[in-house]
């Protein structure tokens, strides 16, 4: 599976138009076939970033699947959608993602991602990249072994893990990985915004101080989803 990311910087008088687009043409129009689906459309929530920052994932089941999307942009029936598109936006950045061996996401079957824009309560996700020093095959181990799975054992833990990706050979930086999570515990990320990391997490032996060892240069985005994104 591939998965488009792209981050879409939205005219703001055209905002509400762009999103329509997506959900009354892109969503609907790809899931026509079974090789490609929407997955999120996401806001860059208030008060966390840029404004009118828009970030959609649209997966491929395959290499062929990607191209004939690219034909159906470039030469044929949705060609007009993204000439369209083009005029509501000031610009869109774009990368190619695979997930990795052990993300949750690896076996989603496209055919089960709803497509018919029914509306649901808002989620927030944590986005976070990371671009190490080290092998990314090794940060990425790292991220398995470190990271997901001692939150995962927590008792209540803030995220759930929908996604691991790194980008795919030749489709973007070649040392960068992300992660999607849910933020399904909203008081543990306000006091995680609003209170310094104890020093008993950042001595040796914790994710903060052994991630060193693989990368000090990463982000986290806060995105919240549409009301109608088709994973939230």
């Amino acid at each position: 599976m591939l998965l488009l990311h792209e981050t879409h910087q939205v005219r703001g008088r055209d905002e509400a138009g762009f999103e329509a687009a997506y959900r009354n043409e892109w969503m609907p129009k790809l899931a026509e076939g079974d090789d490609a689906r929407l997955l999120w459309y996401l806001h860059h929530a208030h008060g966390s970033g840029p404004a009118y920052h828009v970030v959609t994932i649209t997966a491929a089941s395959g290499g062929a699947a990607y191209e004939r999307l690219v034909e159906r942009v470039h030469d044929g029936d949705l060609r007009d959608w993204a000439r369209k598109v083009d005029e509501l936006r000031h610009d869109v950045s774009a990368k190619l993602l695979v997930p990795v061996s052990w993300s949750p996401m690896r076996d989603l079957d496209l055919k089960t991602v709803p497509s018919d824009g029914t509306e649901h309560e808002l989620s927030l996700y944590m986005e976070d990249t990371g671009w190490p020093h080290a092998a990314i095959d090794d940060y990425v181990a790292f991220w398995e072994t470190g990271y997901v799975a001692p939150l995962m054992a927590a008792p209540a833990p803030m995220l759930e893990f929908q996604g691991v990706f790194r980008t795919a050979f030749g489709a973007g930086r070649r040392k960068e990985a992300v992660l999607m999570q849910k933020i399904v515990d909203h008081d543990a990320l306000l006091r995680l915004l609003t209170t310094e990391v104890p020093e008993r997490f950042r001595g040796p032996g914790t994710f903060m101080h052994e991630a060193l060892g693989y990368r000090d240069r990463w982000e986290s985005k806060l995105l919240r989803t549409s009301a109608w994104s088709p994973l939230y």
